[in-house]
């Protein structure tokens, strides 16, 4: 994987997340992406932590931001494997997040959001 590539990557995702843009965040997801995460367990009832395809994580996403109102990210580092980019970030709770995603071509087919500490909420959405 290309380290510019990455980098250019991450600098629209954060833009994405941080304008709370959803849709552009799935701009960079292949239709049938699995994203797995503690929020998701606690914001999509049943999924066990695990979002199966776009349409999904349209659904995750959009619940989070509803949630978390706030929701801002700050890129700390960026690591770039073969096929893999972490994204290590803080968010707008101060927590330190690395966020793994595994490519095919320039689509994210699997991600990963795991939190430093873990914790009950490790996101700051509200659960009600």
């Amino acid at each position: 994987m290309d380290r510019d590539w990455a980098q250019s990557f991450v600098d629209e995702w954060v833009r994405a997340w941080n304008d709370h843009d959803v849709e552009r965040v799935l701009e960079h997801f292949h239709d049938d992406a699995v994203f797995t995460s503690p929020v998701a367990a606690l914001l999509v009832e049943g999924s066990g932590g695990v979002i199966r395809g776009r349409a999904a994580l349209r659904h995750y996403w959009s619940e989070g931001l509803r949630r978390i109102p706030d929701l801002h990210f700050e890129v700390v580092g960026v690591y770039v494997g073969v096929r893999t980019v972490v994204i290590n970030y803080r968010n707008q709770r101060g927590g330190m997040v690395s966020e793994v995603l595994t490519f095919d071509g320039e689509l994210a087919v699997e991600g990963h959001g795991t939190y430093m500490g873990g914790g009950e909420n490790p996101s700051g959405a509200r659960t009600d």
